[in-house]
């Protein structure tokens, strides 16, 4: 999960959480913390590079959208966009992107680094209710964008199938369900189950008056691939990325000791009949 990195440390509980408190916490807690997050991961993330998660798998090289040249002339629609490097990359490949997100502070970042000049436009809305036509997309894709933070995902996989075309792609990456079984440390602190993997009560972090300013929801691998279904998809991969021997870098809970004896992401691979 995502180390908060406010001024005044919230309190961290499990308790349930609806969608419209969800999606207040996380457009709030993304315009605060937008600066910083870019400040500590962007030289990570990269200007114009599709990364799907902390151990650094590359569109680039996974080509979980489709094979080398296949992007070029194609519709793409990025959730949970940040700062648009995703959505940088696929204009780069002659497609034609928007990246959509919720926080209009991470939209100004991704006009820092120059989108509208490259290709990318950009949308602000929230991922479950996207505001364009249906059948307006060749492609869908969000890495760790809006899924982890949703109460009913599968209300955002429906609105993701009526934007795409027949047999349009969506692909998602979210933290890998079973790490929600042990602490969120990248020491060896991290490697012992502390928690039931079934339990499904969200995480909240939230302030002294008990609002709600950080919501991340957890779903079994099971009810992942139940969602997609039941949001009218087929599931055609789950790719589980393998820590790489490059990468050094701790990023919040993820970490080379971890990633080498657990998986930390999961990518969900999905077609629209």
């Amino acid at each position: 999960m995502i180390q908060d990195i406010q001024d005044h440390e919230p309190q961290a509980t499990r308790r349930a959480t609806g969608d419209a408190e969800s999606s207040r916490a996380s457009r709030g807690w993304w315009d605060r913390n937008a600066d910083e997050y870019q400040d500590e991961h962007g030289s990570f993330l990269g200007d114009d590079r599709f990364v799907w998660g902390p151990e650094g798998l590359d569109e680039e090289e996974a080509r979980l959208l489709g094979p080398a040249g296949s992007l070029e002339g194609r519709d793409v629609l990025e959730i949970g966009a940040g700062a648009a490097q995703c959505s940088r990359w696929l204009a780069a490949q002659g497609a034609r992107p928007v990246a959509l997100d919720l926080s209009h502070r991470q939209l100004q970042h991704a006009l820092r680094i120059g989108a509208g000049d490259d290709g990318v436009a950009l949308v602000e809305a929230d991922a479950g209710a996207l505001p364009f036509r249906d059948g307006s997309f060749d492609l869908a894709c969000s890495a760790y964008g809006a899924v982890p933070f949703v109460a009913d995902p599968v209300r955002v996989f429906r609105e993701v199938r009526r934007v795409l075309r027949p047999g349009g792609r969506w692909v998602f990456s979210v933290t890998h369900p079973v790490r929600w079984a042990f602490p969120d440390e990248p020491g060896p602190e991290g490697l012992s189950v502390a928690a039931s993997y079934f339990d499904r009560t969200p995480y909240v972090e939230q302030d002294d008056q008990g609002r709600a300013v950080y919501v991340e929801h957890h779903r079994t691998l099971g009810d992942r691939v139940r969602d997609v279904v039941a949001g009218g998809f087929r599931l055609v991969d789950l790719v589980e990325p393998e820590w790489p021997a490059w990468n050094s870098q701790e990023w919040g809970g993820w970490s080379p000791l971890r990633g080498n004896l657990i998986p930390g992401t999961a990518i969900f691979v999905c077609e629209r009949d």
